[in-house]
């Protein structure tokens, strides 16, 4: 029980005073010896994986973890498991990874909370957060309220709801900074502001406490407020304090990616068409790696959107189709991307193209309403048909052939959808996802053609899962566990049964056909498929729906088109600032809400892990 270095408890020594003294680095040194000696240690193991997470080594840690499988329970690593996955953006994966833990102590939950606010997952966070505060009685009840603030605050912001009062104090910067957040979500400006300025004013109290705090490091704590403060200028039309404060946050150079993003995205919106060499330089900053992980959905859109207005501005016609037809793609109900593409090739002199582009769309939810489904894949085709003589393989004509084909495949036309998905997959053999679309709508006309076209599959061996096949097998959806019917106390155990016990089987009844049924005719054989997905289904006559004309608002008639009318869908987050008349830009808030990290694990020697205080020096 010796190693090279001395005994084995030496060891174990060293490793708890390292990790008292927060040395991760000398601390896995030693634990390397103790596993040279017993590479199945299993307090060993444990302090590894946590001794690599405090240097940062979290795919180090999840390798260990996922080779000691055996050795190491789920009960005994889930939070480690799920705490790699979280740091390294694998948030769906840290979800089932918690979900799959049975017991669910304080620190489960707190990071529960974390990985459904990164989904947006914000009224389950919102539960989880109260749940936390209502139950738990520590030293952490104030960040907890700082990360329920910041559920609020989003909720406000990206969901459009009106928060709940939950009284909340406003005692840190963080807690302040959150409620102005909400307060710009409610289009509360001025309070907004007043909010930002007591948290500026908190922020410095708080930092002057400490000696070792520099001016560099109070600027660089306060760009967060500073930023927020120039989009509340920003909304109310004080453009040029915006960008005087936008520029100076971007000067300090901040090593949080996404709020230099947003920042550097609000200044594009106030240069729109002027300035447009800053503009190109600043759109160089929304690109950073990382970004995707810092900001929500609808700021990353915003993002997008204004990066296609830049390529119309200087006159990237190309860059502005391919932005917007990608955009299209990612949100077909949105109209934005369709309006660049209308406003690029008014720029160019293409008037009458522009004006059907936007018709499409009108005849399109017009003949849809009226379930007249052949119009409305006349249309597509008639518009298909002139891009493919004028345009072909542009951007506008294949985003028309997308369109066209996932609205037949919507409405169970299959068959007509092969010719489109064929003509897309021609022009990009790389796409999976339209290549899958072709062999699914084969299927069900021409089970030969499928078959074919499944050949160009990638193969299994040229796929990276990644999966932990001993992982899945033990995982608790792998296995169908029959329920057994609970005992009765006292009941006797059953006897063999006897000729006596024995029934007489049941002769089946002859199955009844139906009243029309004809014996020398031969079955539908779509019979199983909803009407509306058969092959000769035509919809329903035109006429039928006439009593309900009158109903709507001004004669209109009620129906589910809302999804086809660029009229009901959603305008841009409440948030977005429109500075000056037709601008077409969008900008997004500042900063995503401020939340508390969660704690890192850590371990001890022979003993249950315990949290690791915050701002301390580490510890296990």
């Amino acid at each position: 029980m010796a190693s090279g270095s001395g005994p084995v408890s030496a060891l174990w020594t060293e490793v708890n005073r390292c990790g008292q003294n927060g040395d991760f680095t000398r601390a896995l040194k030693a634990v390397n010896k103790i596993l040279h000696e017993n590479k199945d240690d299993v307090t060993a193991l444990h302090c590894k994986i946590v001794c690599l997470i405090q240097n940062g080594g979290f795919k180090e840690a999840l390798n260990v973890m996922n080779t000691h499988t055996r050795s190491l329970p789920s009960d005994l690593i889930g939070f480690e498991k799920a705490y790699c996955e979280y740091r390294l953006n694998r948030v769906e994966n840290a979800l089932k990874t918690l979900q799959g833990i049975p017991e669910q102590t304080d620190k489960l939950k707190e990071l529960y909370g974390q990985v459904l606010y990164r989904l947006e997952r914000y009224d389950e966070c919102e539960a989880v957060y109260k749940d936390l505060i209502r139950n738990s009685q520590d030293e952490y009840e104030e960040e907890r309220k700082t990360n329920l603030s910041a559920v609020v605050a989003a909720q406000s912001t990206w969901e459009n709801t009106l928060p709940e009062d939950l009284g909340l104090p406003e005692s840190s910067y963080e807690l302040c900074y959150n409620a102005a957040c909400c307060l710009i979500g409610q289009g509360q400006l001025n309070q907004a502001m007043q909010k930002l300025q007591k948290a500026e004013e908190l922020c410095r109290m708080s930092l002057a406490e400490d000696s070792d705090v520099t001016e560099e490091d109070v600027d660089a704590e306060l760009a967060i407020i500073h930023s927020q403060m120039a989009y509340v200028m920003q909304l109310q039309g004080r453009t040029e304090d915006a960008l005087q404060l936008y520029n100076q946050v971007i000067k300090l150079k901040p090593t949080d990616v996404g709020l230099l993003a947003v920042t550097a995205n609000n200044i594009i919106t106030i240069n729109k068409d002027q300035n447009v060499f800053d503009s190109k330089k600043k759109v160089k900053l929304t690109n950073a790696e990382g970004v995707e992980h810092k900001l929500a959905r609808k700021q990353l859109q915003a993002i997008e959107i204004n990066k296609a207005l830049l390529a119309m501005y200087t006159n990237q016609a190309d860059q502005c189709n391919k932005l917007s037809a990608s955009l299209q793609a990612q949100n077909p109900s949105h109209p934005r991307p369709v309006l660049i593409q209308v406003a690029q090739l008014c720029r160019e002199k293409q008037h009458s193209k522009a004006i059907e582009l936007l018709q499409i769309s009108a005849l399109v939810t017009m003949y849809t309403h009226e379930e007249d489904i052949d119009s409305a894949i006349d249309t597509f085709s008639q518009a298909i048909q002139y891009y493919q003589k004028e345009q072909t393989g542009s951007a506008i004509h294949l985003s028309l052939v997308r369109e066209a084909a996932n609205y037949k495949l919507k409405y169970g036309r299959k068959k007509e959808a092969t010719s489109d998905l064929e003509q897309l997959w021609k022009q990009n053999t790389n796409d999976i996802r339209t290549l899958a679309q072709l062999i699914s709508a084969y299927s069900l006309v021409d089970q030969e053609k499928a078959k074919a076209l499944s050949k160009h599959l990638p193969s299994p061996e040229t796929m990276s899962f990644n999966v932990d096949v001993d992982e899945l097998e033990n995982s608790h959806g792998a296995t169908y566990i029959r329920k057994k019917a609970a005992k009765v106390v006292g009941e006797s155990q059953p006897k063999e049964q006897g000729p006596e016990d024995v029934k007489k089987k049941k002769k089946k009844k002859k199955g009844k056909l139906p009243k029309n049924y004809e014996p020398n005719s031969s079955p539908d054989p779509e019979r199983w498929l909803p009407m509306r997905e058969r092959s000769y289904y035509r919809g329903k006559k035109k006429g039928k729906k006439k009593e309900q004309v009158g109903r709507g608002t001004q004669g209109t008639t009620s129906g589910a088109s809302a999804e086809l009318d660029a009229s009901k869908t959603a305008s841009s987050p409440p948030t977005s600032p429109r500075p000056g008349s037709g601008s077409g830009s969008v900008s997004s808030n500042a900063v995503p809400p401020r939340q508390q990290k969660p704690t890192a694990p850590a371990a001890a020697r022979k003993k249950a892990p315990q949290k690791k205080k915050k701002g301390g020096k580490g510890g296990w």
